[in-house]
């Protein structure tokens, strides 16, 4: 039996004008029959169609009621589910269909060929309620709903779950910050922060707005503990409780600038993260786990075995780039999250489903700060708090919403429609286009006219900044103060967590260094392995071999041409690694600070995997470039000689990449390093003994600490023991020596890079 339906219709005025219209155009008959017949066959067999669809859909039946004559709010729409029956809500797509069936009765009983005839005309206009006693349970449509979903990938997502953890109260008052700057006579301090206050609980959003260079990132990095400065003043609080390493695995830090390994997988990034980060207590296969939740959750499972990405290599999006680095933080379930310019780069519907994402990660009871550029009005009203900053000077903190009315109070409000985050950074930048300018400025101008004798009717930037700052301090800043002051609704032992000494490490130091070594030799292997690399080491044996070709030691001639082939690998081989090595802290100094912020590893197991996963690709092109040089320069034929050789040169590489190590982390300035490096190796090629036999004796000491003089001798021994005990001035002996100031060296630079590693100023 037919269901009876009753239908809400309600039109807005273009619909109601071309509802009349066609109306009036059937009923009252066109000139040309056919074509209102044609149109109504037409409208007919769409029905029928549609209704075929509908009837053909099991276990459920449309409840949709019907007013004739309402132009009434569009609400939203129902779906009666089979017997039983939990009311589940219709998609917006549904709507056509539902719209389609419901004229299709209305026409089979008779009702008026008008309403059929303009269907096509109400598709985006009609809408349906549900029931009346459904009315108070259900939601009307908003933004939100569409959140959740996959932008990028258009795969509808669930919002952000996530377990609770210790809540964090973040407090600072009258923080103020300033640097030093150095001329060429004197230094002058220059004030970054001028007494900021503020709050922000858990479960809320602060948004810390402001024209570029207002302080807004030199603040995320105090109340985020990323600096600690002998010229910071005030008080910043966790839990009323002064910072802790504790914290550092209770804070998650999103930098600005996207700091990612760009040879690593968005999988192999969260991978390592999580297994680095996350409790001993969590087995390696839940670790792991986790890491795809995240991704998952974040939306990344579309590229999740895409590489990174970064300069020359190309990879993942800049939205995907940014929710990997929200996953890196966020995949420890952190208490306390901080965000620089999380939206920068990206389009507005990308950032809006951040920031929606932020709030989904809020309401598990975190507390996340983040810095905004100048975000939409959507953006700016998804912030629970805001903190308003011109200069180094707080203008306004409070509950984003009422940021409008607190600056239309104090005589400052917008003339024409305006995005309220653009209102504002006028406001800050002092710039009063299209803005009511308070009386008490106005008087000011007045004034300065007068003494100008100008007509400018505008107040200048520094005269609304001052009146901005002075309005906030006299209005706003001690009851907000006094709001801060009040203790938190804690009990002194969560509070006392907060304060605890103790490092929580997520993995053993072995682990540590395995799980180090492996990303280590994923990341570096491409550059090794680069065609651009493997040309030029085998060119270079290819040109040697050409030249050096089937050369006979068995005379003096040859014997010296042999010599100098054996010194030109001596030094190609600690030239090449030297070079290749100063770039290696520098490179990663921001990883490192990053990772070591967090308590991601300890120091030593970073370096020890840094320094051993090259090994086993050092070994590489070594053998390569010796199986070609050695046969083809008819070098001594004899496995024994060929391995030692072998060993000779590897020796030689791991020594000035020790070199190469300790000159980076010393200087970690990429020009000051290379300067240095080639001065050191220029110095110790000319010390080899090859050029210069006669070396003056208040210099002769450099020779023996240049690996390539070491090298050198090692080699000559190699191939020449047997014939001569020596060859240019230099003896051929046991070569136990060379080995040992070789292995020493191996050891000592590495040292020297670990003491710089340690002693370079990292963040706390």
């Amino acid at each position: 039996m037919r269901n009876t339906i009753h239908v809400y219709v309600s039109a807005s005025v273009s619909f109601s004008v071309s509802f009349s219209f066609l109306r009036k155009t059937v009923s009252g008959g066109m000139e040309d029959g056919n074509y209102a017949s044609g149109l109504w066959r037409t409208k007919s067999e769409q029905l029928e169609s549609v209704a075929e669809d509908l009837n053909s859909t099991p276990g459920s039946s449309e409840s949709i009621r019907v007013a004739d004559g309402g132009s009434g709010s569009l609400t939203r729409k129902s779906r009666r589910a089979s017997p039983g029956g939990r009311n589940t809500h219709i998609r917006k797509a549904r709507s056509v269909q539902t719209s389609l069936k419901v004229e299709l009765d209305e026409v089979n009983s008779g009702a008026a060929l008008s309403r059929a005839s303009s269907l096509g005309l109400s598709f985006s206009f009609t809408g349906f309620s549900v029931p009346l006693d459904e009315i108070s349970s259900s939601k009307p449509f908003s933004d939100d709903e569409d959140i959740p979903e996959d932008i990028e990938a258009g795969i509808h997502k669930p919002k952000f779950q996530t377990e609770p953890t210790l809540p964090i109260y973040l407090k600072f008052t009258d923080v103020t910050y300033k640097v030093v700057l150095k001329g060429m006579t004197k230094s002058v301090d220059k004030d970054i922060l001028k007494g900021i206050t503020g709050c922000v609980n858990p479960g809320e959003v602060l948004a810390l707005m402001g024209p570029s260079g207002s302080g807004k990132t030199s603040l995320l990095n105090l109340i985020g503990a990323r600096s600690h400065q002998p010229t910071i003043g005030g008080s910043i609080t966790y839990n009323d409780q002064p910072y802790s390493k504790f914290l550092k695995s209770r804070i998650g830090f999103v930098t600005q600038d996207d700091v990612l390994f760009p040879h690593l997988t968005v999988k192999e990034t969260l991978t390592y993260a999580a297994r680095l980060r996350l409790p001993k207590t969590l087995t390696r296969e839940q670790k792991e786990k986790r890491a795809l939740d995240v991704i998952y959750e974040l939306g990344l499972e579309r590229c999740q075995d895409t590489m990174i990405g970064g300069s020359f290599v190309r990879g993942v999006s800049g939205g995907e780039r940014k929710r990997v680095c929200i996953g890196n933080e966020i995949i420890i379930n952190p208490s306390l999250l901080f965000l620089d310019e999380p939206t920068s780069g990206l389009d507005s519907t990308t950032a809006l489903r951040i920031v929606q994402m932020l709030h989904d990660i809020a309401e598990a009871g975190k507390t996340i700060v983040t810095t905004i550029h100048q975000p939409s009005s959507r953006l700016f009203h998804k912030f629970d708090k805001l903190i308003l900053l011109g200069k180094g000077n707080l203008l306004f903190f409070g509950k984003a919403s009422e940021a409008m009315d607190y600056f239309q109070f104090i005589g400052c409000s917008p003339l024409i429609t305006m995005n309220p985050a653009e209102f504002l950074l006028d406001l800050a930048n002092g710039n009063m286009s299209d803005i009511s300018v308070p009386s008490e400025l106005e008087d000011k101008v007045h004034i300065e006219n007068a003494e100008a004798e100008t007509s400018n009717g505008k107040p200048s930037a520094a005269v609304v900044q001052e009146y901005l700052v002075e309005a906030y301090e006299t209005k706003v800043a001690e009851t907000e103060k006094k709001k801060i002051l009040v203790p938190i609704p804690l009990d002194e032992e969560m509070k006392s967590k907060v304060y605890s000494r103790d490092r929580q490490w997520g993995a053993s130091w072995l682990e540590q260094y395995s799980i180090l070594f492996s990303r280590g030799f994923k990341e570096r292997r491409h550059d090794y392995f680069s065609w651009l690399r493997i040309t030029q080491v085998l060119s270079t044996a290819v040109i040697l071999g050409l030249l050096w070709w089937q050369s006979d030691a068995s005379n003096p001639k040859g014997l010296q041409d042999q010599a100098g082939l054996l010194f030109f690998i001596a030094v190609f081989w600690g030239f090449f690694p030297v070079f290749t090595a100063i770039f290696t802290f520098p490179q990663e100094r921001a990883m490192l600070n990053k990772e070591r912020a967090t308590d991601m590893y300890r120091l030593s197991a970073y370096f020890l995997a840094r320094t051993t996963s090259d090994l086993p690709l050092d070994l590489v092109l070594p053998v390569l470039f010796l199986l070609v040089v050695y046969f083809m320069a008819g070098l001594r034929l004899s496995a024994g000689p060929f391995f030692l050789s072998i060993l000779t040169v590897f020796l030689c590489i791991v020594a000035a990449q020790g070199l190469g190590l300790a000159i980076g982390a010393t200087l970690m300035d990429l020009k000051r390093a290379t300067t240095l490096a080639s001065v050191t190796v220029m110095t110790f090629m000319l010390a080899g003994g090859f050029f210069v036999k006669n070396v003056p004796i208040f210099i002769s000491w450099i020779r023996y600490l240049s690996f390539n003089y070491h090298t050198y001798k090692l080699l000559l021994k190699v191939q020449y023991e047997h014939i001569t005990p020596s060859i240019n001035g230099i003896r051929i002996d046991s070569g136990m020596n060379e080995v040992i100031a070789l292995i020493a060296m191996v050891f000592g630079y590495r040292l020297l890079a670990y003491f710089s590693l340690r002693w370079m100023k990292t963040q706390p």
